[in-house]
């Protein structure tokens, strides 16, 4: 590792490893949002990869490598029995219903004493690092940069932009739709269990309702036209607290602010960029 990167993560450590898992978060709200549903269940999916990466290191002795899938399968199972009865649901309503089963993961979590109750787990191994970090990252971004460009991306946009002309078309908004959400799951579970495997210590109430609405905030800022824009949005929302450390205790306040602006006057976020898509 070069010298410059090295003194950096031993000064920022804790700032640089939170860019990279939130723009993982952030693409988890894009996919959800790049067809059109306003699902707030990423921070359930964090806490489920985060909790069940944490039991599998700590009391189960499992290697990492072994740990990270799996922590990835339990929020997709998670998104799968919750998609067909919630993805009937659309606007507010299905961002109610996410919440509320969010608040039902965090309820477990604080009650149940085999998951460290309200105090948490601590003493986590802290096994992930910068390239991990990044490399997931920069893979995530690829990967949906290729989807947006293909067939699938324009099946995507006519579902958002659309949905009665989207189905008049052939398109299953359906599979669209649980597809977006079996996404964002495995990203923001990938999300939780490198996040666990940073800090070396998680509680329930770091899955709850506020983590919902910042890392709503986090695409809304940066817009969906790329996958690039929310995680710059991510990075710009998770620095601003640092470059403001005064006001670090009003971050909520700061990422309610944005969400207002931005809907009244920049809908299509700070970086309002539409992919180009090739020709069919």
């Amino acid at each position: 590792m070069p010298g410059w990167l090295a003194d950096l993560l031993w000064t920022y450590q804790n700032v640089v490893y939170a860019l990279g898992i939130n723009g993982l978060l952030a693409l988890s709200m894009y996919v959800v949002l790049a067809v059109g549903q306003l699902s707030l269940g990423q921070a359930a999916f964090m806490g489920l990869g985060a909790y069940c990466s944490a039991i599998m290191t700590l009391k189960l002795n499992l290697p990492f490598l072994v740990v990270l899938p799996v922590s990835c399968a339990a929020p997709v199972a998670f998104a799968l029995a919750i998609g067909v009865p919630t993805l009937r649901l659309s606007g507010v309503y299905l961002a109610i219903a996410t919440i509320g089963l969010g608040e039902v993961l965090r309820a477990v979590y604080l009650n149940v004493d085999w998951l460290g109750g309200a105090l948490g787990l601590s003493g986590i191994p802290e096994q992930a690092d910068f390239w991990m970090i990044y490399g997931l990252l920069g893979a995530a971004l690829a990967v949906l940069w290729l989807i947006g460009r293909s067939g699938i991306g324009r099946a995507m946009e006519a579902v958002r932009e659309d949905e009665t002309a989207a189905q008049v078309m052939g398109i299953d908004v359906a599979r669209y739709r649980l597809g977006a959400l079996v996404a964002s799951a495995v990203l923001a579970g990938l999300a939780g269990a490198l996040g666990a495997h940073t800090s070396s210590f998680i509680g329930p109430n770091e899955y709850g309702f506020e983590p919902a609405v910042s890392i709503l905030s986090f695409a809304l800022l940066g817009g969906i036209g790329t996958p690039a824009a929310p995680v710059a949005g991510a990075w710009i929302l998770t620095l601003l607290p640092e470059l403001l450390r005064g006001l670090s205790d009003l971050r909520l306040v700061f990422n309610g602010v944005i969400i207002v602006i931005v809907v009244l006057f920049l809908p299509e976020g700070l970086l309002a960029v539409r992919m180009r898509r090739r020709a069919a």
